[in-house]
Formats: C-alpha cells, sequence, structure tokens
C-alpha cells in the first residue's frame, strides 16, 4: 500500500511539472516552457504553447480559459516550432524573446525605450504586455500584443492607426484553419482621406464597411443600438481607431475566417460555446465598386446599378450588357452655377479622395464644394443632432449604394439644366401618389354626397311647397251660382262696379251669400 501511495504522489509531481500554471508575471530571470502557461489574474486567459489541429508545429499563443481550443493570438505564427523544445523570456531590456532548443531566435517583441525592471504580464482583458514592473498605467507600455493583433479582436482592442509612429493594427485571417501563418484577407482602417474601414484580399479591396458617421459605419443599414458590444471611433491629429467594448451580456470577439468573412461572436456560459451573433453577408452589392463611378447599386432593381442623375453611362454598350465597372460620366461640364441632388438612404462613396472638417457646416460645406469644379459630393460627417461637420469627395463617386432602411444624405454635383429633365422622368413617390389618390377619392365622395342631399332636399321643399299650394287652394270656398246671382241682386246694374278685360265686376252682399248658403 505505502508502495503504492509513493507512485500515486509521483505521478501527480510529474503531471504538475509537465503542465503548470504560472502566475501572471514572469521577469528576466524567469521563462515560460511547453507544458506551462501564464494564468491572467482573473483567470480568463491562458498564455502557453499549443499545436492546431491535425499539425505537428508548435506556436506560442493565446487563448480563452473557457474554450482552450479558441486561440486568440499566435506570436511566432510565421515561423513555429518543429519540435516541442520552445522557451519564452522577456530580456532586461524589456524585449520578449522566443526561441528554439539550438538557442535560435524564433520571434521577438520591440520597445522604444528600456526600463530598468521590466515584466511581463497577461492581462485580465488578454492583453500580453511589457512594462516596468511598477507602472501599470497603460500610456507607459513598452509593448502590448493588442496593438499586433492576429486573426481576432477582443474588447478594447484598436483597429486603426497611430499617425506619429505609423504602428497601424488591423485583423489578418490565418492561412487555413490548421496554419495560423498570415492569409490573404485584411480587415483595416484605411487612414487615406476620411478613414474608412475596408476588407482586402490582397492588396485589392474587397469591400467597404464605410466611414464611422458618430452612430455607425455607413455599411450599416440599421442604427439599433448594438446589445452585444459598445463601438467606439477616435480621429484625431495623433490616431485614428475603431474599438469595440465587453457589455454585461458576455464576452465577444470579432473574427475574421481564412475565407475572408468577418463574424462575431458572444461566448455562452450556458451552453459553454461561442454564439455567432453577425455573420456578414456580403450580398451583390456590397460587391467593391461593381457599379463603377458615379453609379449606385440598388439591390432590390433590375439591373441593380443606375448612374447617378446627370450622369450617363461611359460605355452604353457595356452597360447594356450588364458590365457596369466602367461607371458614368457626366452630360454636361462643370460650372459654377451647378446644383446639388439630394440622395437619400444611401451608403456614401469610397472616402479615400475626400477632404473633412468636423467644424465646418452642411451650409458652409456646400459653397466649398461649389467653387471647386473637381468637388462631385459632399455630406455631413456626423449626423447626431440633426448632423455636423463637412464631408467632401473629389473625382468619381466610387462604392455607393441605396438602401431601403437606413442610409445617409449625400448631395451630389449637378448641372443646372439636367434639373427639369430629372423632375420629368422622377417617378411620383408611392407614398406621395396613395395621399393624392386618397384624397381625390375622398373629395369626389364628399362632392357626390352633397350633391345628394341638395337634390334630396330641393325635391322635398319642391315637393311641400306644391302640396301647401294644393292645399291653400283646395281651402278656397266654393258657391253655386244661383248664390252668386242673389247675393248681386241678379247681376243688377246697380251692383256693377266696372267691368274689365276679363268682363264685368259685382258687388256681392256677403251677408246674403252666408244666409243663402246657410
Amino acid at each position: 500500500m505505502g508502495r503504492f501511495f509513493v507512485i500515486l504522489v509521483c505521478c501527480l509531481l510529474l503531471s504538475t511539472l509537465t503542465n503548470s500554471s504560472k502566475p501572471a508575471i514572469i521577469n528576466p530571470s524567469q521563462s515560460v516552457r511547453d507544458g506551462e502557461t501564464l494564468l491572467s489574474d482573473g483567470g480568463s486567459f491562458q498564455l502557453g504553447f499549443f499545436n492546431p489541429a491535425n499539425s505537428t508545429n508548435q506556436y506560442l499563443g493565446l487563448w480563452f480559459t473557457k474554450s482552450p481550443q479558441t486561440v486568440l493570438w499566435v506570436a511566432n505564427r510565421e515561423t513555429p516550432f518543429t519540435d516541442r523544445f520552445g522557451v519564452l523570456n522577456i530580456t532586461r531590456e524589456g524585449i520578449l524573446i522566443l526561441y528554439s532548443r539550438s538557442s535560435n531566435i524564433v520571434w521577438l517583441s520591440n520597445s522604444s525605450r528600456t526600463e530598468e525592471n521590466p515584466v511581463a504580464e497577461l492581462l485580465e482583458s488578454g492583453n500580453l504586455v511589457v512594462r516596468e514592473e511598477n507602472d501599470k498605467n497603460p500610456a507607459n507600455f513598452l509593448w502590448q500584443s493588442f496593438d499586433y493583433p492576429c486573426d481576432t479582436m477582443l474588447p478594447g482592442m484598436r483597429l486603426g492607426i497611430n499617425f506619429v509612429t505609423r504602428l497601424e493594427s488591423s485583423l489578418s485571417s490565418w492561412k487555413t484553419s490548421e496554419d495560423p501563418a498570415r492569409g490573404e484577407f485584411s480587415l483595416l482602417l484605411d487612414p487615406n482621406g476620411y478613414p474608412q474601414l475596408v476588407l482586402k484580399k490582397g492588396n485589392k479591396t474587397l469591400a467597404r464597411a464605410g466611414s464611422w458617421n458618430g452612430i455607425r459605419f455607413t455599411a450599416q443599414t440599421t442604427s439599433t443600438p448594438d446589445s452585444i458590444s459598445t463601438s467606439e471611433f477616435v480621429l484625431n491629429e495623433k490616431e485614428g481607431y475603431f474599438v469595440f467594448g465587453i457589455t454585461s451580456l458576455g464576452f465577444p470577439r470579432l473574427t475574421l475566417t481564412p475565407e475572408g468573412i468577418p463574424q462575431r461572436s458572444i461566448w455562452n456560459d450556458r451552453t459553454h460555446q461561442w454564439q455567432f451573433v453577425e455573420i456578414a453577408q456580403l450580398d451583390i452589392c456590397e460587391h467593391y465598386s461593381i457599379c463603377g463611378a458615379n453609379a449606385y447599386c440598388q439591390i432590390n432593381n433590375s439591373p441593380i446599378c443606375s448612374c447617378l442623375d446627370g450622369f450617363m453611362p461611359k460605355s452604353l454598350r457595356d452597360w447594356k450588357l450588364s458590365n457596369w465597372s466602367g461607371g458614368c460620366v457626366r452630360r454636361t461640364p462643370c460650372s459654377d452655377k451647378d446644383r446639388f441632388e439630394n440622395y437619400s438612404r444611401m451608403k456614401l462613396p469610397d472616402t479615400s479622395s475626400s477632404w473633412y472638417n468636423k467644424s465646418t457646416g452642411l451650409e458652409e460645406c456646400k459653397e466649398i464644394c461649389l467653387k471647386n469644379c473637381s468637388c462631385t459630393a459632399y455630406a455631413n460627417l456626423d449626423v447626431r443632432g440633426g448632423g455636423s461637420g463637412c464631408l467632401i469627395w473629389f473625382g468619381g463617386l466610387i462604392d455607393t449604394r441605396r438602401s431601403n432602411g437606413d442610409g445617409q444624405d449625400l448631395y451630389v454635383r449637378i448641372a443646372v439644366s439636367e434639373l427639369e429633365n430629372i423632375e420629368k422622368k422622377r417617378p411620383v413617390d408611392k407614398k406621395k401618389q396613395a395621399v393624392i389618390i386618397a384624397s381625390s377619392v375622398i373629395l369626389v365622395l364628399g362632392l357626390l354626397i352633397v350633391g345628394v342631399i341638395s337634390y334630396t332636399r330641393k325635391t322635398y321643399l319642391r315637393k311641400n311647397y306644391n302640396s301647401e299650394e294644393r292645399t291653400q287652394d283646395m281651402e278656397l270656398p266654393w258657391y253655386d251660382f244661383s248664390t252668386i246671382g242673389h247675393a248681386t241682386n241678379n247681376f243688377s246694374s246697380s251692383n256693377k262696379l266696372g267691368e274689365g278685360g276679363f268682363g264685368p265686376v259685382y258687388k256681392v252682399n256677403r251677408s246674403l251669400i252666408l244666409v243663402q248658403t246657410i
């Protein structure tokens, strides 16, 4: 029995040595080896070595403790270990170094400065940081993994660019589900013009989430508040970035799959699984510049592409063949007498060739655009509180679509001579048309009812009037000839009053008539 107990203890000790968790912090005298992990203070995240499914390659990665198979960040994604002898150290200069059994450096971090007592710490947010031992201020971190994301964005992680250091943080897909090396797809904030979120395959833009309008990216077709995460966009002289934060509903993440599909999910503690809450569905109108320049896409139209008012297909032949890539061109040359046509519910065009000013109002924005013939459109920069700021486009308007839901107002430059033709061709708004028809029907019915009432009343009055007349006529007394003769003394000349066109007129002795009648 004693021998069995000794063997059991040895087995437990061996298990502990081969797979142990260290505190969240290591210093230059410590390291992390295969079978060991760093555990964040709250236990939510772990950092250690792993092998992808069906792969013998080894990597240093970071995962969600409740879902160890979900790797959120990889250090040596391009240079894997082919054995299980990797080691992670931090130097006295504050550099993280990952090296092999033969002491070959496989991966290392960087830093713009050094500290006296650097340490590496895995934070409860999932951020691996290098800092001075007694300084926990994020602004003073020497290095952090959040600046170098892989395929996953976590709450608090920034997607954007630092204009001072030129450091860009973007998502890049895994090559395959078994190979964390950088894949073909990336999700990044394009800093040219007014920054916008774009999805790329290599150097080719596949789709745009659009620019930030104060509430959401303009490609989003709903203004319903996001119950999964809170979004924020920051843009100033030093940096521009997008970030989302955690809510009480759970821990969210944004992942770019090896197939180039952005998807958001949230950890469900009840089912112990990631629950997908949004998977990007790219319809044909989301394909970048599907309609070419100066045209817009509307998914429920046939054809889906239409030239903006005042523009015509650059190649009519191609346009009729549903090849819209050539886009549209103005029919009338630009002038300072041009006007602006308002398009509502729009995903704003590509902003890489735009100019913006946060303090300029919409009316001033219009005047600035009108003075420059290369200016083709303008819009509010921020839609909150009735709108503010100025966003101006130069050159062709690319990758614009119209939505049946929410969108933004876009004011497109157009020649005055085109306005009259547009008004003639413009279809009547269905709602307005329905109101006009309903009003006309109500008016006709009203007139008809009034007419019937009037006719009925007149007929009733006429009937009653004739009836009264007849009644009055019937109430006149009737006398026979002998009675009249007696009352006029047999028509004596002494009773004669005169004579007219109707014959002689006699005076009647009424008392005699009454006596005779009785």
